[in-house]
């Protein structure tokens, strides 16, 4: 494994889903509990049922909106620099869909954000599923494990990566390093 390559999740981390997912959902006459409007879990945000919960993510992720989500914060210009300035190459490694079409307009999207050299590994797990499985291959070694999942970050840390989480209100209280920006990772990694 190359120590110039940096795992990184998606939604979250480098994609605005969040946003993406809330303006889906108006449009189909959902609205948010205002009081879990910050919380993680898509199920207590909108107060449905576990059913509902996953099959609305699933078939949010698998629309055609994967092809369009915006980038979160100042993605697109950090990872570029630490790609051309610090020669970094990215794995993606993100929990959308099992859906090859989904994962194209994925992929597609990444590669109109990001270019086309900057990723050079898409692991797609299904939609809501654990990284256990998909993160075994990097076990110990060490390198960047970029997340906003607490549990996921966890994950790597025990795996014997090195996790760091982009902030965001659900992962406050965890005690693996959290990142407002891609700016504060690239200062680091410079």
């Amino acid at each position: 494994m190359q120590n110039k390559t940096i795992l990184t999740d998606c939604d979250g981390v480098l994609l605005d889903w969040e946003s993406a997912f809330t303006e889906w959902m108006k449009h189909r006459g959902y609205t948010v509990d205002p009081d879990n409007s910050r919380n993680y879990n898509m199920q207590k945000r909108y107060n449905l049922n576990a059913n509902e919960k996953e099959n609305l993510v699933r078939n949010f992720n698998e629309s055609a909106r994967m092809k369009w989500l915006d980038p979160l914060r100042d993605s697109v210009y950090y990872v570029d620099l630490i790609h051309r300035k610090l020669g970094y190459t990215f794995h993606m490694c993100t929990s959308l869909t099992n859906d090859r079409y989904a994962q194209n307009l994925r992929i597609e999207n990444t590669e109109r954000l990001f270019g086309k050299t900057a990723f050079t590994k898409y692991i797609f797990c299904d939609t809501g599923a654990d990284k256990d499985e998909a993160l075994e291959p990097y076990r110990d070694t060490g390198l960047l494990w970029v997340e906003d999942k607490v549990e996921n970050a966890e994950l790597g840390t025990r795996l014997g990566l090195n996790s760091a989480l982009i902030s965001h209100p659900w992962n406050i209280d965890s005690y693996v390093t959290r990142y407002d920006d891609w700016q504060e990772i690239y200062e680091v990694l410079k």
